[in-house]
């Protein structure tokens, strides 16, 4: 039996929500082994990002390559990369090592509002990364920097999916989760839009949405399934993530990577 592998290229959570601590605990849960190349270390919780530290781009390639090059990888999932040089080295080594099933989830900015990405670093990564990507997964606001202008309703998300198309991943994901209203995820491959609608969750535990979403979509990817039926087992996950996420912290806390494998053992948090 072939053992799927997927590797995340991103940035340490100290808290343990988000990051590549999420991603890992993320392709755990849904049975795939996974690896990690750190881009940086942050120091944060719950609250927000005390301190950052960047990986040197070198240190950044040598981690992707030692894994690549022995364990090998069915897919890559990217997330916070936070500078120029980390971007295109990144994409230096996707193009070297062709690492075609690549989900790119453009961070730029923390569940508390602190910056991961260097302002200075988008023109890469839309020049460099993005040509490269399968998919790309960016929320609201990361559509509206990428595409250049607000994203306010449904009509708008259309508008930036294709925007965000034309840089050149093959999908896009735009996920609707701060939007007014029921909330709602697209998926564009440039012909269609496949719409997900989902209920919304009033919970201030929502920490680290975005990376396990697109460590489920890179995590389906790597057992083999295609994109769209990746982003729908994927959607799926999230909901129930979100709905069992854990209250810890004075501020956003996680959501439950471990909900599924939870409920079936009986286990719950609740009184």
């Amino acid at each position: 039996m072939k053992i799927p592998r997927a590797l995340t290229i991103a940035g340490s959570d100290s808290g343990g929500g988000a990051g590549i601590q999420a991603d890992l605990k993320t392709f755990a849960a849904l049975g795939v082994f996974g690896m990690s190349a750190l881009t940086a270390l942050t120091a944060q919780n719950t609250v927000g990002v005390r301190a950052v530290l960047e990986v040197d781009p070198e240190f950044v390639s040598a981690q992707i390559r030692a894994v690549v090059e022995d364990i090998g990888v069915d897919a890559v999932k990217t997330g916070m990369l936070a500078t120029s040089g980390i971007i295109r080295r990144v994409a230096q080594d996707v193009r070297e090592l062709g690492l075609t099933t690549l989900v790119v989830d453009p961070v730029m900015v923390a569940k508390s509002g602190d910056p991961l990405l260097r302002s200075d670093a988008v023109a890469a990564l839309v020049e460099d990364l993005l040509p490269l990507a399968l998919v790309v997964t960016p929320n609201l606001h990361e559509a509206e920097v990428l595409a250049g202008f607000p994203v306010k309703n449904s009509e708008d998300m259309v508008k930036a999916a294709r925007k965000i198309k034309s840089f050149g991943p093959r999908y896009v994901v735009l996920k609707g989760g701060h939007l007014e209203g029921d909330p709602m995820d697209l998926l564009d491959d440039g012909k269609q839009v496949v719409r997900f609608p989902t209920e919304r969750f009033h919970t201030p535990n929502t920490h680290g949405t975005g990376c396990t979403f697109a460590s489920a979509i890179a995590a389906g990817l790597a057992k083999g399934l295609n994109v769209p039926e990746a982003v729908a087992r994927a959607k799926e996950y999230i909901t129930g993530a979100i709905r069992e996420a854990l209250p810890l912290g004075r501020g956003h806390g996680p959501v439950h990577h471990f909900h599924a494998l939870y409920r079936l053992a009986g286990w719950s948090f609740g009184p």
